[in-house]
Formats: C-alpha cells, sequence, structure tokens
C-alpha cells in the first residue's frame, strides 16, 4: 500500500487529509511540525511527502532540503501563493505546489499524478467487489471481466478515488472529457448510468440533488 506522510500544523486540516487519502485507499501518517517529520522519514519509508512551509521548529523549505537527496516525492501545501515562494519550493525539490485553501478533489488529482510520475501507483485496486488493473486497464469481478469503454473506465477510476466524495457533474465532465462544462448534464448522466449498470453499483454510485454523484463505500 503506497504510506504518504501529512506534515501539516494545522490539526483540522491534517486531519481533514488524512481521512480523505484513507478513504481513497492511501496509508498515511501525520506530523505537526518540521522537526518531528524528519525524525519520521529518518526512521520509516514513504511514498509521497504533503509538505507544509510554515511548520513550527524548521520550517518546509528547511525540511525540503532534509529530504531531496532521499528521492522521496513532494507536494508542497501552503497558504503562501506567490510566485517566488512556488519557484523556491519546486528549486529545493518539490514535484508539485498546492495553495490553500483547495478543494479535496484537486488534491486527490495532484496526489495520483505525482505517484504516477514517480513510478509509485499501486498496479492493483480492489474495492467491493470488483479489482481494476491500472496498468492493464482491465476491470474483474472473480474470474469474469467487465467490459467497458475508455470513458466508462475512467469514470470508474475517478468514483474509485474520491470515494464517498460528492462530485459534482461539472468536476466529473472536466476531469474525464477535458472540456469546461456548458451545463447539460446528459452526457455526464448517461456514461455515469451505463458504468454502474455494467458494474452492478446502481445502489452505490448514487446521485446527489442539485450536485452531481457520490460513490458510496465503507472505509
Amino acid at each position: 500500500m503506497i504510506t504518504i506522510l501529512i506534515v501539516e500544523d494545522e490539526k483540522n486540516i491534517s486531519e481533514l487529509i488524512r481521512i480523505n487519502l484513507t478513504d481513497a485507499g492511501y496509508h498515511c501518517i501525520c506530523a505537526y511540525d518540521g522537526a518531528a517529520a524528519a525524525e519520521l522519514i529518518e526512521s520509516g519509508s514513504f511514498d509521497l511527502i504533503l509538505l507544509d512551509i510554515m511548520l513550527p521548529v524548521i520550517n518546509g523549505y528547511e525540511l525540503l532540503e532534509y529530504i531531496q537527496p532521499r528521492d522521496i516525492p513532494v507536494i508542497c501545501i501552503t497558504a503562501r501563493a506567490g510566485v517566488e515562494d512556488r519557484v523556491k519550493g519546486l528549486k529545493l525539490g518539490a514535484d508539485d505546489y498546492l495553495v490553500k485553501p483547495f478543494e479535496i478533489i484537486e488534491l486527490l488529482a495532484r496526489v495520483e499524478s505525482v505517484l504516477r510520475r514517480n513510478k509509485k501507483s499501486d498496479r492493483y485496486l480492489e474495492i467491493a467487489d470488483i479489482t481494476i488493473d491500472t496498468l492493464s486497464r482491465t476491470v474483474n469481478r472473480g474470474e469474469e471481466t467487465i467490459s467497458l469503454t475508455l470513458k466508462e473506465y475512467e469514470l470508474l477510476l475517478l468514483f474509485v478515488r474520491s470515494k464517498n466524495i460528492a462530485l459534482f457533474r461539472e468536476q466529473i465532465y472536466e476531469k474525464i472529457w477535458g472540456d469546461d462544462y456548458m451545463g447539460d448534464s446528459r452526457t455526464v448522466d448517461l456514461h455515469v448510468q451505463r458504468m454502474r449498470k455494467k458494474i452492478g453499483w446502481e445502489d452505490k454510485i448514487i446521485a446527489v440533488y442539485k450536485v452531481g454523484y457520490r460513490f458510496v463505500v465503507n472505509p
């Protein structure tokens, strides 16, 4: 399982991130200052670090210099939105930079992207009664292979990686089709309905009134 270190001194934000990443299938460990994070990095093994910049004891930039030789990908998460701050973080070895406040769905997408670029993504995703092979892009229930179109497969992955999160139709459309949402919900609705029928998840991917859809699954 992918293990992520969350270095964030604001405990409510840290907990929000931890809950959502755990729901998405990641194993998370939290540190609330730079010194505690350095000790965990020294003694543990992490696939990704989410790093706040304004930390007590050792700040995020100092910690980046400590992390860089260890070849662990880092996403900086900070309220410092200036170009100079972003450039400094990237030059010190950060793989990505996310400015607060942010949507959880964007954080999940960036985590997935950085893990994929660093070849640390889990190949197999097992959830409910199906297994997804993200390399061969196949979906199986036991010995049965479920045939999905490309868009249906991408929709399935989006829901699986956003467990228990209500997704707006515009978010779904822009993520899967890559275009601006123009307010026509038929494309999203049609593909979601076909996909969940093929998977047999009509009771798991539910419509959310005036929002879109949510994949409901127990942690």
